[in-house]
C-alpha cells in the first residue's frame, strides 16, 4: 500500500468523512475547555459528568426524544446538584463527585435493564463515530460552536477564574456566574463527545489534551494551541488507526492521545535534565572563573 492509498482510502467512504469531520469537531471543543478543566483541578468532574449523562441518554431513547437533550438535562442536574452539595456541606469537592457520578452511572444502568430503550448499550458506553448520521454531526457542530465561541470570548476571565478564584472575585469578576456556567460548557461539550467516544472513553477527551499541552507550555495561550492541536492530531490518527487495523475507533483515538502524552512526557523530561546541565555547567563555569581571578 502506498503513502497515497493510505490516506485516500477512508476518504472514498462516505461514513469515514463524517467520522472524520465529527472527530476534529469534537476534538476542539475538547480541548479548548480540556486546558481550564485541568488548571482548575475538575479531572474527576469530566469523568462524573460523563457518568451523569447515562440516566438521560437512556430516558431520552425511551421517550423517543434527541438523546443530545436527555444527555445535556441530565448532565446538567448533575453539575448543580455537586455545586450545591459541595457549597452548603463540608464535604470535599471529590468526595461529592464521587458519590454523585457512581450514582448517576448506577442509575443509568438500572434503568437501562428496567425500561429496555432499545439499541445496543455498548454504543451508549463506546461510542459510535462510524455510524454517525447527518443530524447527529449537526448537532455537534452547533454545541462545539457555542462552547468555542463562548470560551474564546471570555477566556480571560476563565483563566483568572481557574487560577485564582479568590482574586477573581476581589476584581469584580461574576464568579458563581463562572463557575456554572463552566459547568454547563462542560456538560455541553461531554455530550457531543459521547456520541463520539462513549461513556467510558470520554474523560481521556476532556482531560489528555490539556495535560498534555501543560507538559509542554508556560503560557496558557500557547497551551490553548497545542491542547487543540494534540487532539486533533489524535483524533485524525486514532480515526485511521482503526480504519486500517479494523479496531475500535474510540479506543484508538485515546490509545493516540496516550502515546502523544508520553511523547510530551519525554519531551518535557529532556528539557528539564538539559536545563539542569546548563546551570551546572553555568555554576561551574562561575566557580573556574573565580578561581582564575583570585589566581588560584
Amino acid at each position: 500500500m502506498t503513502l497515497h492509498d493510505f490516506f485516500a482510502a477512508p476518504l472514498s467512504h462516505e461514513f469515514m468523512q463524517r467520522a472524520l469531520l465529527m472527530g476534529l469537531v469534537v476534538a476542539i471543543s475538547c480541548a479548548i475547555l480540556s486546558c481550564y478543566l485541568v488548571l482548575r483541578g475538575w479531572s474527576l468532574m469530566g469523568d462524573a459528568m460523563s457518568h451523569a449523562v447515562l440516566p438521560g441518554i437512556v430516558l431520552a431513547r425511551f421517550a423517543g426524544i434527541p438523546l443530545a437533550i436527555g444527555a445535556f438535562l441530565s448532565g446538567l442536574a448533575c453539575a448543580l446538584l455537586t455545586g450545591y452539595l459541595h457549597s452548603h456541606t463540608r464535604i470535599r469537592e471529590d468526595t461529592v463527585l464521587g458519590v454523585v457520578f457512581s450514582s448517576m452511572l448506577g442509575l443509568g444502568m438500572f434503568l437501562f435493564v428496567a425500561l429496555h430503550p432499545g439499541g445496543h448499550l455498548t454504543h451508549i458506553l463506546f461510542g459510535n463515530l462510524l455510524g454517525i448520521t447527518d443530524i447527529n454531526l449537526w448537532q455537534n457542530i452547533i454545541i462545539a460552536g457555542v462552547v468555542a465561541m463562548i470560551i474564546l470570548l471570555k477566556w480571560r476571565d476563565y483563566m483568572l477564574y481557574v487560577f485564582d478564584s479568590t482574586y477573581a472575585r476581589v476584581t469584580g469578576l461574576p464568579v458563581p456566574l463562572l463557575h456554572y456556567s463552566l459547568l454547563i460548557l462542560l456538560t455541553m461539550t461531554a455530550v457531543a463527545a459521547i456520541q463520539a467516544v462513549g461513556v467510558c472513553l470520554v474523560v481521556a477527551m476532556l482531560i489528555a489534551p490539556g495535560i498534555t499541552a501543560q507538559m509542554v507550555c508556560r503560557r496558557f495561550s500557547r497551551m490553548l494551541i497545542v491542547a487543540g492541536f494534540s487532539s486533533v492530531l489524535a483524533c485524525v490518527s486514532g480515526i485511521y488507526a482503526s480504519f486500517h487495523l479494523d479496531a475500535s475507533t474510540s479506543a484508538c483515538i485515546v490509545l493516540s492521545q496516550a502515546v502523544i502524552f508520553m511523547f510530551a512526557c519525554l519531551w518535557r523530561r529532556l528539557v528539564d535534565i538539559h536545563r539542569s546541565t546548563a546551570r551546572q555547567s553555568k555554576a561551574l563555569l562561575g566557580n573556574t572563573n573565580t578561581l582564575a581571578e583570585k589566581g588560584v
